[in-house]
Formats: structure tokens, sequence, C-alpha cells
């Protein structure tokens, strides 16, 4: 995992347009479970929802890395004042930036990832402020992100770094994330579970 690019990460994430069209995209989303072994300490026991950008870059979130944020930090205001709910950190791809995984019945009107059905991921201010000012829709917020250049992240599949499991939005937006690494190691390397 490389810091280099950011910014470039940054304009893919803003650029990339919404789907217009009737029909719906392709998912284009997938769990990373870290394996036990994960070289890299930013990433040990960590579930990313990543996705790929259009120039073969990928992009994501830490599902299960609640942070000690708070969202007046990111977003100042007074819509912010009263929103309880924590913020996860993300990656350590431009920190400072406010990412949101949301439910969204429409494509939105800015630019925005399409992860999988009716759930997308977006850092376009015109997505994410009126996800807290609202609160109409299912959604999380991270504190920056995760990014790898093209074939970086294939490697390090290729090496044993991370297992590959399909996004499912109960996992996405699931309240207690405590336990999700373990759960998700266990189902990705065939091992059962006392959840089973």
């Amino acid at each position: 995992m490389l810091r280099v690019g950011a910014l470039v990460l940054a304009a893919a994430l803003l650029g990339v347009a919404s789907a217009s069209l009737a029909q719906e995209p392709a998912p284009n989303g997938v769990l990373l479970v870290a394996r036990p072994d994960m070289p890299d300490p930013r990433f040990r026991e960590a579930v990313v929802l990543a996705t790929q950008t259009p120039d073969g870059e990928t992009v994501g979130v830490m599902l299960n890395k609640p942070s000690e944020r708070k969202l007046s930090e990111l977003m100042p205001g007074p819509s912010v004042g009263d929103y309880a709910d924590g913020v996860y950190y993300g990656g350590p791809v431009l920190p400072q930036t406010l990412v949101a995984v949301f439910v969204s019945p429409e494509p939105p009107a800015a630019s925005a990832f399409h992860v999988m059905r009716g759930v997308y991921m977006s850092m376009h201010p015109a997505n994410v402020y009126p996800l807290v000012e609202q609160r109409d829709r299912r959604f999380r917020l991270y504190a920056g992100f995760s990014g790898w250049r093209p074939g970086q992240l294939a490697a390090e599949v290729a090496a044993g770094g991370w297992y590959l499991v399909a996004a499912r939005e109960d996992l996405l937006f699931r309240r207690d994330t405590s336990g999700l690494w373990r759960e998700l190691v266990h189902q990705a390397s065939g091992r059962r579970t006392h959840w089973e």
C-alpha cells in the first residue's frame, strides 16, 4: 500500500461519472480480508471494501476500523452537531477527506463509484453532505481511504496478503464490526466458526 498517487486517486473518486443508464452497471466491489500474517501493520486484521477506478487503480475503505474522530473535524457546520454515529478510519490516503458508502435507489447526481446493487462510494461533497443533513438513507462515513496503483493489489493477492470475499450489504453496514475480520477469515479459509 503506497500513499503515492493520492491526488490521482482523489481526482478519480471525484471524476467518475455516475451511471445514467436505466440498467444498473455490474457490481464493482469486493471485500479484501487481510490474512493473519499481513505484513503491512496498517492493514492487520482489516476488512476493506474495495472498488476499481476506470484507469485500473483500486480504492477502498476499511469497514472494521472505528476511529475517535468526530464528524465536526472533517465537516464543520451546524448540521453535524447532533450526528451521533462514529466516523471510521478509511485508510491512510487523504485522511482529512470524508468518504461515504451509502445506499441509493437511483445513481447519485454527483460522481460516485457503483459498488454493488444500490450501493455507492463517494467523496464528492454533493453526495456526502446531504447524507449527513437529511439522514434518510443508510450510510457510513470514513476519514480517508486506501489506494493501490494498477497491478499492485493483484500482486499483493498473489503473494498471499489478502482473501477475497463477496461484498454484501449486511456486511457493509454492520453495527458491531469488532468480530467481522475473524468471521470473514474463518469463512474465506474454509474453517468453521462458532457463528455457524
